[in-house]
């Protein structure tokens, strides 16, 4: 978006934002002439900016929770027969390295320039701006798609929860058999267990929206329920190509037609809604793939394109010229009677990722408080030095048992039926669920850290409203998210667990045995046993891997030669198998 109105001096000259690699700035416009003692501008003023700082934060907030998945210290769920592998399970794609401190604004920088000099060179920058509005749409209809599936997947679970409260009680919704067992722990014996009439999958609150209970109504919420929270099956296989599997479901189908609606509709109306649509998703899913790895390496970064920025804003035209001529999705934009605001989407992501491993340090923490330590004996063969046998030596230390992980996925639907929420429901004593229990856990660092950018984001904004002229936001905000997020950790005292978390997978380790002090506190670790488990498990699962091999490659040997003919091209899509059901 282009504004049109003559640089003044409560307008800058430049009202457009780059991307994160390419730069952030905060800028803001607004019309020519107003008085200063104008309460109506000024209203307008807070408005906008409040909504440019509610915005920002909104989507670090739920990006953050997105990013969740299982900690080291935290013991993986144990899957049933043939269940597919969780996402908690699965690492995080792109982990940052200390070297992209200096990568990341040396690329940035190099690509600013090309834009530079390529926008000198074709003096009027419409066939740049429809070549990158193509890129941009073609790149943000997955981020968009993974953004929408998993806000209808938070709002299918407030439709169809799996835990809710009747009569002070807590039943959970048992799929398989259709029905409603009364919840008092982690494992519900079913003999003994309570059970509700049979009915339709509905939350008792919702179904004084349906007249009439009829079967044929039950039986399809019951379909419905199932359709909308079943994870279908994906094979495609071309001969002597590739052969792939993956798990999809009905949201994120839905999710991907809607998303490739919405960015069609930019594509051909530029909507200023839709833009910052397609932005929260690039954001979202930035925050999904990426990770600092580490509080050291996200600060590095952080310093870097802190150094970068504002060179780029106050000392080249470089970022001043881009960011007018370019109109892609790579910023929000907010506009009033007024006045404008733009939030470029690096000045949210660059911190936001940070902010997103204080989250996931939080819930290390939360799980690491969790470790019993449980005493067990060791035994091990010495060689005796006085007479040369080989002696068995025994001694008592103490096995690391992590706690289970509790999936806290889409738990809003659980936690609000499973409360005593307003006097709306019945609240007993009873345990909440677990992944009500799951998600209660300190939030600390991160709390800190939206301190942190909230403060600023309001000097960025009051800079901005002072000079008369647009600011680089991470001028101000890594001071804050940082400065915040060290600065807890000094007061904490917990320095050394924020140097030593990584997310690069070596804190991952199975129970392993260490050894206390009187006080009960870890004194070290012994390595050797450790790496012994580690490695009888992975000769487990390698051999366990094999032998599954094994049995497909034997079982399609047989099909082969039964057969005469083999599938050049196959792709299929397959569902969980249920029982019909008589309702």
């Amino acid at each position: 978006m282009a504004s049109s109105a003559v640089p003044s001096p409560i307008t800058p000259p430049f009202d457009q934002i780059t991307h994160n690699i390419t730069g952030n700035v905060t800028t803001g416009n607004g019309t020519s002439a107003v008085p200063e003692w104008d309460l109506h501008f000024y209203a307008s003023l807070f408005t906008i900016e409040a909504k440019l700082i509610f915005s920002a934060l909104a989507t670090i907030y739920i990006g953050a929770h997105g990013s969740l998945r299982r900690p080291p210290s935290a013991a993986p769920a144990k899957r049933k027969d043939g269940e597919r592998e969780r996402k908690e399970d699965e690492p995080i794609t792109e982990g940052l390295l200390p070297t992209d401190a200096i990568l990341f604004p040396l690329l940035a920088g190099a690509m600013l320039i090309g834009l530079y000099y390529l926008i000198q060179w074709l003096q009027d920058p419409a066939i740049l701006n429809k070549i990158l509005r193509v890129y941009m749409s073609v790149m943000g209809v997955a981020s968009l798609s993974t953004l929408i599936a998993h806000s209808l997947q938070v709002a299918v679970g407030f439709v169809f929860p799996n835990y809710f409260r009747h009569n002070g009680s807590l039943y959970r919704v048992d799929d398989d058999d259709e029905s409603f067992i009364q919840f008092t722990g982690e494992e519900t014996d079913r003999n003994n267990a309570q059970f509700l009439q049979k009915s339709n999958p509905l939350p008792f609150a919702l179904r004084s929206l349906i007249p009439f209970n009829r079967i044929n109504v039950n039986r399809f919420l019951w379909d419905l329920r199932h359709v909308l929270t079943d994870e279908w099956t994906v094979k495609a296989k071309v001969h002597g190509l590739f052969r792939e599997k993956f798990h999809i479901s009905a949201l994120h189908v839905t999710g991907f037609n809607l998303a490739a609606t919405a960015v069609f509709a930019y594509f051909m109306s530029g909507s200023p809604f839709l833009s910052n649509l397609m932005g929260y998703g690039f954001c979202y899913g930035s925050f999904l793939i990426m990770s600092p790895t580490t509080f050291a390496t996200g600060s590095l970064v952080l310093m870097g394109l802190f150094f970068y920025d504002i060179v780029m804003v106050f000392y080249t035209p470089y970022m001043i010229t881009v960011a007018t001529k370019l109109d892609v999705p790579i910023k929000l934009q907010f506009q009033s009677a007024a006045r404008s605001s733009i939030l470029g989407l690096g000045d949210i992501v660059v911190p936001g990722i940070v902010m997103c491993l204080a989250l996931r340090f939080d819930m290390w923490r939360h799980y690491q408080q969790q470790i019993k330590y449980v005493p067990t004996d060791l035994k091990s063969d010495q060689h005796d030095a006085h007479s040369g046998d080989v002696v068995t030596v025994s001694e008592t230390q103490h096995m690391a048992q992590k706690a289970t992980y509790l999936d806290i996925t889409g738990c809003w639907g659980d936690w609000f039926w499973s409360s005593s929420w307003l006097g709306l429901l019945k609240g007993g004593q009873e345990m909440p669920p677990p992944t009500v229990r799951g998600s209660t856990f300190r939030k600390t660092y991160f709390n800190a850290s939206l301190i942190g950018y909230t403060l600023g984001m309001l000097v960025t904004l009051s800079m901005l409203t002072i000079f008369k002229h647009g600011q680089p936001a991470l001028l101000y905000l890594v001071p804050g998210v940082l400065g915040s997020l060290w600065l807890t950790g000094l007061v904490r005292g917990e320095l050394k667990e924020m140097w030593m978390y990584t997310e690069d997978g070596t804190l991952d380790t199975r129970d392993i045995v260490v050894e206390l002090d009187g006080n009960g506190n870890v004194v070290k670790e012994i390595k050797k046993d450790g790496e012994k488990n580690e490695e009888v498990e992975k000769k487990k699962k390698k051999k366990a891997e094999d032998e599954k091999a094994l049995r497909e490659k034997d079982a399609a040997h047989k099909e082969n030669i039964e057969k005469t003919e083999y599938s050049l091209v196959s792709f299929s899509v397959t569902a969980p198998l249920r029982k019909p059901k008589s309702q």
